[in-house]
């Protein structure tokens, strides 16, 4: 197994309707490309793993705790673990690069989609 591999070439993980993540696990943190369809919906969840994050492209409307926020491309936050979360994607989607610690063991039994070209190279 190599330590090298391409975004294209993953299968991503459904996490919800219209959101998958292409992922890389190490052996403390998980690193994930979320791609959100337009308008889609990450429903209020919380879990314990502390949650980092970048916009990479589009726009997402935001809510970590009691705190909304409309994002673009560049805005990062920082969600502790436990903390209620939910997002909702723009018109055109969103691309949101993210780094979980410790590592999401819990999306293990995920559906795969087909492997796919990438919203973002």
């Amino acid at each position: 197994m190599s330590d090298f591999d391409q975004l294209a070439g993953m299968q991503p993980l459904r996490i919800w309707d219209g959101i998958a993540a292409r992922t890389v696990h190490g052996e403390l943190v998980s690193f994930a490309v979320i791609e959100l369809d337009p308008g889609s919906t990450v429903p209020e969840h919380r879990h314990e793993n502390e949650q980092l994050g970048v916009l990479a492209s589009g726009t997402m409307r935001f809510r970590i705790g009691e705190e909304t926020r409309e994002l673009g491309p560049g805005a990062t936050w920082c969600i502790p673990a436990n903390v209620p979360h939910e997002v909702e994607a723009g018109p055109q989607g969103a691309v949101a690069v993210e780094v979980f610690a410790p590592r999401r063991d819990d999306w293990g039994g995920l559906e795969r989609l087909p492997a796919s070209q990438p919203q973002w190279p």
